[in-house]
């Protein structure tokens, strides 16, 4: 397996935030598609980071003191992230995808330029893997 394209979910079929949405936009896509961690995406379709629901739970307690109201005043890029998730390039060998899946659930992957082309889902890489430790199973 030279490709991580084989493991891909492309952008079409993926959930994202834009940098620019309110928090309450979030809160709702969010809860709307199950995920406790969704991509940030700039208009320009740049990858810029992740948003998890923890980050959530304390920009409404922290920016908007608990009211939801306040929450359709504040854009995504003011919440404070714990951690991104870091993507790979396309190009990214399996060793760099696997060593990046250890820790997220799931690998944001750009192209040369940065822009955000899908993610690669931890589940897909731990198929992979049993498919080929145990073929027969």
């Amino acid at each position: 397996m030279n490709s991580i394209l084989f493991f891909l979910t492309p952008k079409a079929m993926c959930t994202y935030l834009y940098d620019d949405y309110t928090i309450r936009q979030a809160l709702e896509k969010m809860e709307g598609a199950g995920y406790s961690a969704i991509p940030i995406l700039n208009r320009r379709g740049e990858y810029r980071g992740t948003l998890t629901e923890g980050d959530l739970l304390w920009a409404l307690k922290n920016l908007c003191y608990l009211d939801l109201r306040q929450a359709e005043a504040r854009r995504l890029v003011e919440v404070p992230r714990r951690k991104d998730y870091v993507p790979v390039r396309i190009t990214a060998s399996m060793h760099d995808l696997v060593s990046r899946a250890s820790g997220q659930n799931f690998v944001p992957v750009v192209d040369d330029y940065g822009s955000f082309i899908g993610i690669i889902t931890r589940k897909a890489i731990i198929q992979y893997c049993c498919e080929q430790l145990f073929p027969e199973d």
